[in-house]
């Protein structure tokens, strides 16, 4: 059975991804709009109704009008704006979140699409606040350092045009209201915000999120081995998530840690570096993989009920 699949916003970065995807698939059928109408509100509209599965790759005001468009009880919509990941009657698309998570998937008609930073965030702190290790109410930290893809295009060519201003890290968000900050509270299921603070570098993409962690303030007498079987558990089986060994210096190159080595993949490596005292979280993943097409893509596989992985 072919699947018809329309990609609003095939244009951006994570919508080419997906198409690039999904373009050596026979068992997909690709809906492409004509240049000239992708303003076209009544033929985005005919398409999205005679999709399968139609990804919305927008800014998330048009991600909310393209949702709005549709009307055919069968199309199910994949959004990868931030728009609706926390909305009611949105399933969060991460198949790993919580065991039965994949059923909500298939039946699901409203799927949001996590967010990057966020995926990293939520696959690491979920299965430790639902373990009972890191109380909700446990005001958290957290940092990540991404590469300049994850901006969009605009940032791509001014980081591609060279400026010598842009060769060291920068963070951002110093707001403090990053737009994935409510989706890493509701879906790690935090009563705290994080304190969270991104760091664009000038790399092209890769991701790595870093929670540190007072073992003195987990439940218990939890410790850094403690975190590590949680984890470990959790994703025991998991396709494409790995828990890494416990502070495994076969992790670090010359004892640095590879922010890109996921790229080019849908995984997510986690890890859990420690003392006696201490101990720091880290997910990395490719912001472009796991971190958004990727991630949409094997929703869409878990929704149609083919393999997970086709395809990634």
């Amino acid at each position: 059975m072919t699947a018809k699949v329309f990609v609003d916003g095939q244009e951006g970065t994570t919508g080419l991804r997906i198409n690039e995807v999904l373009a050596a698939r026979r068992d997909v059928e690709i809906l492409r709009i004509a240049p000239e109408l992708r303003k076209d509100q009544a033929e985005r509209a005919r398409l999205l109704n005679a999709a399968d599965v139609a990804f919305l790759c927008l800014p998330d005001a048009a991600a909310r009008e393209s949702a709005a468009l549709v009307s055919n009880p069968a199309t199910c919509v994949i959004d990868a704006s931030t728009a609706h990941r926390t909305a009611p009657g949105w399933a969060f698309g991460m198949p790993e979140l919580v065991p039965g998570q994949r059923e909500v998937l298939r039946a699901a008609k409203r799927i949001s699409n996590p967010g990057c930073h966020a995926s990293a965030f939520i696959l690491l702190m979920r299965p430790l606040v639902d373990a009972g290790v890191v109380s909700p109410e446990l005001g958290l930290s957290a940092t990540s350092i991404t590469g300049y893809s994850g901006g969009g295009k605009k940032m791509i060519a001014d980081y591609e045009a060279g400026s010598p201003r842009l060769t060291s890290p920068r963070p951002y968000a110093l707001s403090l209201a990053h737009k994935h900050i409510p989706e890493m509270t509701a879906h790690a299921r935090l009563a705290v915000k994080p304190v969270f603070v991104p760091i664009v570098a000038n790399f092209y993409k890769g991701l790595a999120v870093t929670v540190p962690l007072h073992l003195s303030q987990l439940s218990g007498s939890a410790t850094a081995a403690t975190l590590h079987k949680v984890l470990a558990d959790r994703y025991a089986g998991e396709r494409f998530i790995r828990v890494m060994n416990l502070s495994d210096p076969a992790a670090l190159d010359e004892g640095f840690f590879d922010v890109q080595a996921c790229n080019d993949t849908n995984r997510a490596d986690l890890f859990v570096f420690a003392n006696d005292t201490q101990a720091v979280l880290m997910c990395r993943l490719d912001n472009l993989g796991k971190g958004a097409s990727g991630a949409a893509v094997q929703s869409m596989n878990v929704h149609l009920g083919v393999d997970e992985g086709l395809g990634l």
